[in-house]
């Protein structure tokens, strides 16, 4: 006969073991969608070998560190067209334990954290991400790309994301939506 103690015990391994797996399955997306370079123009470069390549999109693959696994991510970086020194990286991808899906943008250093990322879809405000922490190549938002999100990008147009360097001036960058789509569904 089990005590209560001991019952507490089992559950909190359980606990603990799903928060460790839910914990690795993040860690090595991270290192997957932070495993970037600066360019010369300042728009980070992703690294990993290119899988394959979706009209202005590229699937990208590595083993982080630490990961029993590949992981893959639908990568896109372009710069300012008015600021050649600016650049701005997208990265989707699935967690690998395949449960989430999420949308991270690695924007230039300097830019003004509280007021987030800006996104618009066809010239229509989607919201703002808020910036989650800043590496020595840039700073990322995060968001989930849940089901509506997520057919909005596959199916708009056109894409900007929105970065602040003040509050009163954003810096627009323009992305190309050809091939998310196509991309996006081929993701492992």
């Amino acid at each position: 006969m089990s005590t209560p103690a001991a019952n507490d015990s089992r559950r909190l391994s359980t606990v603990w073991a799903r928060l460790t797996t839910g914990m690795v399955a993040a860690g090595a997306a991270l290192s997957l969608a932070m495993s970037l370079t600066l360019t010369t123009s300042g728009a980070a470069q992703a690294q990993g070998a290119v899988r394959s390549v979706h009209g202005d999109w590229q699937i990208r693959c590595d083993t982080p560190p630490g990961a029993q696994s590949e992981q893959c991510a639908l990568i896109q970086s372009v710069v300012a067209e008015d600021r050649s020194n600016a650049g701005l990286t997208v990265i989707m991808l699935k967690t690998a334990d395949q449960k989430s899906r999420l949308m991270r943008v690695v924007a230039p250093l300097g830019v003004l954290l509280p007021s987030g990322l800006g996104l618009k879809l066809d010239n229509q405000d989607v919201g703002r991400a808020g910036f989650v922490r800043c590496l020595p190549n840039g700073c990322v938002a995060e968001v989930v790309l849940d089901d509506k999100l997520l057919g909005q990008l596959k199916t708009a147009k056109t894409a900007t994301f929105i970065i602040f360097e003040t509050p009163e001036e954003g810096i627009g960058f323009p992305l190309s939506l050809n091939g998310l789509a196509d991309g996006f569904d081929k993701l492992p």
